[in-house]
């Protein structure tokens, strides 16, 4: 997989970058990851990448003109790269990366969002910052927009990492056990199980029983139920979706309906 990054803060990747699963993934080589000073597509000798907004009103915009050569340089798109005032021809989103800027106005991030960018598998991702970005950024160069919740941050940067992260875990040899990455929350749409390690108690705590019987059948049945109760208790929203409830295995859903008699 392979994501491009553009930012104005690319110092704010270093450590993130060579650490754990990501550092691990791009040292393989399973992903590629570039990181781009948006400052390299200014013009003037201040390197200026914002201005004060038409129509008044307190912060700066991040104006179009860099943001556009850089996407266009990035993307290796046919359009017009080096007057970045006109909008100039885009090249088929199919023979390039399909461009994301991360924007609290855009789609929620969600496990199906996330595979639905893993299978596109070549992405340039935009991180914002002051007051927004010239409007005509995105309906110039961006293809869509996502979101990592309903709330507001300083700039795009921090929700480019939560995304990295968890597209890096969609990349077939990243993550050692592929097993856990098919039982991560959210994959079915409900939340994990409960886990346990050493010691077998703890401030009084035992383990349940059934996860030291070796008995892998009723282990898998109590995973499942316990999953379903901690959806039902810590996001009972989810059990509303249709998706969720027709991905339910028989156990689940009479787990489900004793729930909902209760």
């Amino acid at each position: 997989m392979r994501l491009q990054v553009l930012t104005i803060f690319p110092e704010l990747f270093q450590t993130f970058l060579s650490t754990s699963l990501v550092g691990r993934a791009i040292e393989k080589g399973l992903l590629d990851v570039g990181i781009h000073d948006l400052r390299e597509w200014t013009e003037d000798r201040h390197r200026s990448v914002d201005d004060e907004p038409y129509g008044g009103g307190g912060g700066m915009v991040m104006t179009a003109p860099p943001w556009i050569r850089a996407v266009r340089a990035v993307s290796g798109d046919v359009g017009d790269v080096g007057d970045a005032g006109e909008a100039g021809g885009a090249a088929d989103a199919g023979a390039r990366p399909w461009r994301v800027l991360l924007s609290p106005q855009g789609a929620r991030l969600d496990e199906a969002k996330v595979r639905e960018l893993a299978e596109r598998d070549d992405l340039v991702l935009l991180c914002g910052r002051y007051e927004g970005i010239d409007e005509r950024v995105r309906q110039t160069v961006v293809d869509e927009e996502v979101s990592i919740g309903d709330y507001v941050l300083s700039g795009g940067e921090l929700p480019a990492m939560v995304l990295i992260e968890a597209l890096s875990r969609q990349v077939p040899g990243v993550v050692k056990l592929a097993d856990s990455v098919e039982r991560d929350s959210f994959r079915i749409g409900l939340l994990d199980h409960p886990h346990y390690t050493r010691p077998p108690v703890v401030e009084g705590q035992a383990v349940p029983e059934v996860l030291t019987s070796g008995d892998h059948a009723a282990i898998q049945r109590w995973r499942d139920r316990e999953a379903l109760l901690a959806t039902a208790a810590k996001r009972p929203d989810l059990l509303e979706r249709p998706e969720v409830l027709a991905a339910l295995s028989k156990e689940q859903r009479r787990a489900l309906e004793e729930l909902r008699k209760r």
